[in-house]
């Protein structure tokens, strides 16, 4: 019977599942796991290292561009858990809005999330605000270094919270994420 290493040494081509790196190569248990191959992944020490703070090298995650594309539920769970992380970047966030996870995935992923203690976020009406719900702006507001105007009445959806900032969001408008004061938009 092969051992867990050499099970995820066969399925990864002796390679880091996130990053393709191949040396310092070992087992990682995607929490909450049952220890075996099926959730666990090979990681390299660089990424095994950036697990603890994602942000300290950002440019690393570059690799989970080609990663979120794994066939492997593991893989996968980690690398939404990553860009989740560092998602204030705005390049993660775009990764994020092309991915679709099984929904068994996508649970198993959010709960190795640590949850973060977001500050309440509130519209101009008082409304509290979450991730994921749509607004719509109730003045036009010039939008800076877009050379537009995000005009009142447009509708925002998926809107994303902005760490440690209740004052701002992030959203899509004429297809470019911005950030937008929440004391101009009202919850639909």
């Amino acid at each position: 019977m092969l051992d867990l290493e050499t099970i995820l040494r066969d399925r990864s081509g002796e390679k880091c599942e996130l990053c393709g790196a191949t040396e310092g190569l070992a087992v990682y248990q995607v929490e909450p796991s049952d220890g075996s191959a099926e959730q666990s992944i090979l990681l390299c020490d660089t990424c095994r290292t950036l697990l603890e703070n994602p942000m300290e090298n950002v440019s690393h995650w570059h690799c989970l561009n080609d990663t979120i594309w794994s066939p492997e539920p593991a893989v996968q769970a980690m690398a939404y858990r990553i860009l989740r992380q560092i998602a204030s970047e705005g390049w993660p966030q775009d990764m994020l809005d092309m991915l679709y996870l099984d929904p068994s995935v996508l649970e198993w992923a959010e709960a190795g999330l640590e949850e973060v203690n977001q500050p309440e976020v509130r519209d101009a009406n008082g409304t509290l605000l979450h991730e994921g719900d749509s607004v719509t702006i109730i003045k036009d507001l010039p939008v800076k270094g877009a050379g537009f105007t995000a005009k009142q009445g447009t509708t925002v959806k998926n809107i994303r919270m902005v760490a440690d900032d209740p004052t701002h969001i992030q959203g899509r408008v004429n297809g470019t994420m911005i950030y937008l004061k929440t004391e101009f938009l009202k919850k639909l």
